[in-house]
């Protein structure tokens, strides 16, 4: 006795209903992700992108200076991702991020440190001009 094409759709329909994975992608499932950052992190200003390269470049080979520039950045209007905080708060938020990063560089982890805050800062000027333009972000 051979299932039916009929049957084999109801089988299929409750494999995708016990997992959701095995879900084709015509199913029209829409996910959102949402990254929660924390506060050091969101003190990262949305910076012009040529000064997002400029802080990256400093960051690459001095640790910590071009997030201490960035600091400055946010007393200048620079947005973050933090709101509901006082512009002097961001600003120590971000000093203090440039402090660990050039005093855990001699053990190497503040240089690291120090490259991907500069490249959360490009990453984050490329966002904001894709924004201002109004064109869809493609990730």
């Amino acid at each position: 006795m051979e299932p039916s094409h009929k049957d084999a759709e109801t089988a299929a329909a409750a494999a995708a209903a016990a997992d959701p994975r095995a879900a084709s992608s015509s199913s029209g499932v829409v996910v959102q992700v949402r990254e929660k950052k924390g506060p050091l992190r969101a003190a990262i200003p949305y910076m012009p992108f040529p000064v997002a390269v400029i802080c990256l470049f400093l960051n690459t080979f001095v640790p910590g200076l071009g997030t201490f520039v960035s600091a400055f950045a946010v007393l200048c209007g620079a947005r973050t991702d933090l709101p509901d905080r006082h512009v002097c708060c961001v600003f120590w938020l971000n000093i203090a991020a440039a402090l660990i990063q050039t005093l855990t560089a001699i053990v190497m982890v503040g240089w690291i440190m120090s490259i991907f805050w500069g490249m959360d800062m490009v990453i984050l000027a490329i966002s904001q001009g894709y924004k201002e333009q109004g064109i869809p972000q493609q990730l």
